[in-house]
């Protein structure tokens, strides 16, 4: 009778012991493995992203591979099997156009912001000491207008509107120099390329920027709004860490970084 006392006491010291080392195994294991997400952004937030997907690194631990481009290209992209876990347009159309063919996750699609437009011109162009204006486009001294190509850009067809609203554009056009989007139009105005381009605040605000130039803003009811939005793709296999992204750029963080490159946010 003792003896089996003993070998059930022994037992239970043997499960109490196995049941605290699967506790601390619980306790002391690592994080969750780091995952990856392929971002496909519109290129008006080249500087707002890197910043964003930064600090969302630094965050969670997961990585951001972000890609930018033109909202047209990449949605022709997308539509072809592109792989990547997140859209972020320039144009809600196009996400909306996905949303329609199935493509992404329900219930996903959001207008994260609208951009606005500006007429920029570099420090060391004589333009730089006038008042800056549409009509600035007119200066006989202007042999270049740089612009995202409109056919697969929106902030190219947010300019060639503000020109037509203006009343300059039949007297420029021969002038426009595309960019495959907006921050080649930007690269093209900044080095010398064009003497004066139409880009978007977002990129007129970056660091470099606003150091080597200056710009007007072109009023918002000069052209159609710039509506932006953002899906999460069907097709990608980490739409938590997808979700978990869209979820920061939402967050007071996020929001601070979109409004300090000059986005409206939605209310």
């Amino acid at each position: 009778m003792r003896k089996t006392r003993i070998k059930l006491y022994f037992a239970f010291i043997m499960q109490s012991f196995c049941c605290v080392m699967f506790l601390a195994a619980l306790c002391w294991s690592g994080p969750t493995e780091a995952a990856e997400i392929a971002v496909a952004a519109a290129s008006d937030l080249n500087f707002a992203f890197k910043e964003l997907a930064t600090e969302y690194e630094k965050k969670t631990g997961h990585h951001v591979k972000l890609s930018l481009g033109s909202s047209g290209n990449f949605f022709s992209q997308i539509q072809n099997g592109a792989p990547f876990d997140l859209y972020f347009s320039a144009d809600i159309g196009y996400p909306k156009k996905l949303e329609e063919a199935g493509l992404v996750v329900f219930g996903s699609l959001y207008r994260y912001a609208v951009g606005r437009i500006v007429v920029w011109v570099p420090a060391r162009a004589p333009l730089a000491r006038e008042k800056l204006r549409m009509e600035v486009l007119l200066d006989p001294s202007i042999k270049k207008i740089a612009i995202a190509n409109p056919k697969h850009a929106p902030y190219g067809r947010a300019a060639i509107a503000a020109m037509q609203h203006f009343k300059v554009y039949d007297r420029v056009k021969d002038r426009l120099v595309f960019g495959e989007n907006i921050s080649q139009a930007a690269q093209f105005v900044e080095s010398g390329a064009a003497e004066i381009g139409i880009i978007a605040l977002s990129l007129a605000l970056a660091p470099s920027m606003k150091e080597a130039g200056r710009y007007w803003e072109i009023p918002p009811a000069a052209h159609p709004p710039l509506e932006q939005g953002a899906v999460i793709l069907k097709a990608s296999k980490n739409q938590a860490v997808a979700t978990g992204f869209l979820d920061f750029l939402k967050g007071t963080q996020g929001q601070e970084i979109m409004r300090r490159y000059g986005f409206t946010l939605p209310k």
